[in-house]
């Protein structure tokens, strides 16, 4: 293993500080400096984990030329702001989903790093959590057989969210079902469909002018014979939280179950009717990641003394992704490999939100995505 480290810069400790000692652990990756714009939160995190170099300013941290690579946790709105001046600066970025909130925004991203030779990463949590490394691991066997339709949802009462979340449009942050769709067979969205269903609260409404409860796309893959449903909701509809994720494939299907902490149904074909389905717990795949991080799959990000956050005791959440994102970001780094989903495939991914809540509005509309979010 190259003894190389990629000098890491988290920005936001909100979500964000699940990822410190996962950092201040990879074999190839040194946590140098935390970011935040209110200082009391951020002494008391970085004196938790002995964090040296701490600032309140984006702006200075760029400045700071110790740093290889930025780790964006911050608001939806800031995305893609931020990692824009992040690639300008010099330094390599990931960022939490989604990429960006506007299309231009995506592309100047992917432009800069064609432009620079940077990396840029969406750290999109369910395209490593484990429900999906099995699903990919199965159709990676052969065992699916032939895919022939993918479907996911994303579905969260988001009432009391602070800020920028009241009234979002659900398909402005739709990654979560459009990342594994896409992400199962790395294919790229050509266009989308979507309907708006319902309607939310009138003070909601007003925020961005968007009534929709639900919103349902249709994505048809780029030179493919497949197509994916995603559905999404936020306000004003009674659903357990839950991200799901469904493949069918000729040989071997794998559904969500409907209550989350279930069993994944897998269903096998030409078994005898009662014989198809079986409920499977899905594997720990800590067995990929390197020995030094394999227990934050399981075991959650918390400080190893009695002074705990609540940051800090949030448990690993996200089907054990955390510790995937970090070794993905950091190996790419180290070997100059492009980690998934890198500027073009992020970017292909949040435009599909992007777009159809555009379709939605324009009751149906078929929309393509833009060609520079396409690999060739």
């Amino acid at each position: 293993m190259s003894k190389k480290k990629i000098r890491i810069a988290i920005v936001g400790l909100g979500f964000g500080a699940e990822f410190i000692p996962i950092y201040k652990m990879h074999p190839n990756a040194e946590l140098v400096a935390v970011c935040q714009r209110n200082e009391d939160k951020l002494n008391e995190i970085a004196d938790a984990f002995g964090i040296s170099k701490r600032y309140t300013s984006y702006e200075e941290l760029l400045k700071d030329k110790e740093i290889d690579a930025v780790h964006i946790n911050t608001p939806i709105p800031n995305h893609g702001e931020q990692s824009i001046k992040a690639l300008k600066a010099g330094k390599h970025v990931a960022c939490t989903v989604p990429m960006a909130t506007t299309v231009d925004e995506c592309r100047q991203i992917v432009e800069l790093t064609e432009k620079t030779g940077l990396t840029y990463m969406m750290m999109e949590t369910v395209v490593y959590a484990r429900e999906f490394l099995y699903m990919k691991e199965l159709y990676e066997k052969g065992e699916l057989g032939k895919v022939q339709f993918l479907k996911a949802s994303h579905q969260q009462d988001m009432d009391g969210w602070p800020n920028y979340w009241p009234g979002l449009p659900p398909m402005h942050y739709a990654t979560h079902c459009v990342g594994p769709v896409l992400g199962l067979t790395q294919n790229e969205a050509e266009y989308v469909s979507c309907f708006g269903s319902g309607t939310i609260r009138e003070e909601l409404i007003k925020e961005y002018n968007s009534p929709y409860a639900v919103e349902t796309t249709h994505i048809k893959f780029r030179n493919s014979d497949l197509s994916a449903q995603v559905y999404r909701s936020l306000f004003d509809v009674a659903r357990q939280y839950r991200e799901s994720f469904e493949v069918y494939g000729s040989k071997k299907s794998v559904e969500w179950p409907l209550i989350e902490g279930k069993p994944l149904v897998v269903h096998t074909a030409k078994k005898p009717e009662p014989e198809i389905p079986e409920e499977v717990e899905s594997p720990d795949f800590a067995k990929l990641l390197p020995k030094e991080i394999q227990a934050f799959t399981t075991h959650g990000v918390y400080d190893e003394g009695d002074n705990q956050h609540l940051s800090f005791t949030q448990g690993a959440g996200h089907g054990g992704s955390h510790p995937h994102l970090v070794h993905a970001f950091i190996d790419g780094l180290i070997n100059g490999t492009s980690p998934y989903p890198n500027a073009k495939q992020s970017a292909n991914i949040t435009c599909v939100g992007i777009l159809s809540h555009e379709s939605a509005q324009k009751g149906g509309e078929i929309i393509k995505l833009p060609e520079f979010t396409f690999s060739n």
